[in-house]
């Protein structure tokens, strides 16, 4: 298993949060995910996994999820 977190922005609701946690555990190997919700801010999202994520397969998520970004992309 492995961890990591991700900064996010454009979250601004739990409704956001929601959004964002179904999409990224949609992902292959997704065992959970944690949302530390920041209002207009940057967002802490932590995933765990069976294995290391793309960046690039979390960013599609986040964009499937809605408007929201990897902080720094």
């Amino acid at each position: 298993m492995t961890t990591a977190t991700y900064q996010v922005t454009g979250m601004t609701c739990e409704h956001c949060a929601r959004a964002v946690t179904a999409e990224l555990t949609r992902l292959a190997g997704v065992s959970e995910v944690s949302v530390s919700l920041v209002p207009g801010g940057e967002s802490s999202v932590t995933v765990t996994s069976d294995r290391p994520l793309a960046r690039q397969a979390v960013a599609a998520a986040l964009e499937e999820a809605g408007d929201y970004r990897l902080a720094g992309a």
